[in-house]
């Protein structure tokens, strides 16, 4: 994964695994924000309530700090950590597994879990698309409205992403700029008549 490029999932998707009578049931989601993680746990939660376990890892953004794993009752580091080890071992982010158990009677002991969980996540990651998306740079852009043709045509140039727009007299778009073409971009942009340019925090 180079620093210009990340990989993410596509779309969600689930997959099971049965281990003496235990049943394990992998959901792999692409999510964007923790939001979007609490969402699809308390779906989920509500759909299996019945489920001894709600076992989950998820990692966000391009900087490989923000993640949280969670063993949901399990022994410490039986579940959420070799859930983690399949998203890492793939090179995702913005990626969110939650695998629920039933347990089944018989107890597997801390290695059975691990494999359990691993497998059960490297089964969901597989049952999805894994695709390669650029690394974004956020920037607020205000322009006069006349000036719109000639920023949209950048705009799309450059594969940029408009995340927010407001089109008045006086027009502000909150875009993302792929790293990997952001300095041409940018002297693009500097280009056009009365463009104010400001770089934004990371969404």
């Amino acid at each position: 994964m180079s620093a210009a490029f990340y990989n993410t999932i596509e779309r969600s998707s689930t997959a099971e695994f049965k281990d003496r009578g235990s049943k394990f049931i992998g959901f792999a989601f692409p999510i964007n924000s923790i939001e979007d993680f609490k969402l699809h746990r308390a779906q989920l939660k509500k759909e299996h309530p019945k489920a001894n376990h709600h076992c989950f890892a998820y990692r966000l953004g391009t900087e490989g700090i923000n993640y949280r794993v969670s063993d949901d009752g399990e022994p410490s580091g039986s579940a959420g950590r070799p859930i983690l080890g399949q998203i890492d071992s793939h090179q995702l982010t913005d990626i969110l597994i939650i695998v629920v158990r039933y347990f089944g009677g018989t107890l597997l002991g801390v290695s059975g879990l691990i494999n359990a969980y691993k497998t059960t996540a490297a089964l969901a990651v597989q049952q999805t698309v894994i695709v390669q998306k650029p690394v974004l740079i956020n920037y607020l852009l205000q322009f006069d409205y006349v000036q719109m043709n000639e920023v949209m045509n950048f705009i799309k140039q450059f594969d940029c992403v408009i995340h927010k727009q407001e089109l008045q007299l006086f027009c502000l778009f909150e875009i993302g700029i792929p790293q990997s073409k952001l300095d041409t971009m940018l002297i693009k942009l500097k280009d056009v008549r009365g463009l104010e340019i400001t770089e934004l925090a990371k969404l």
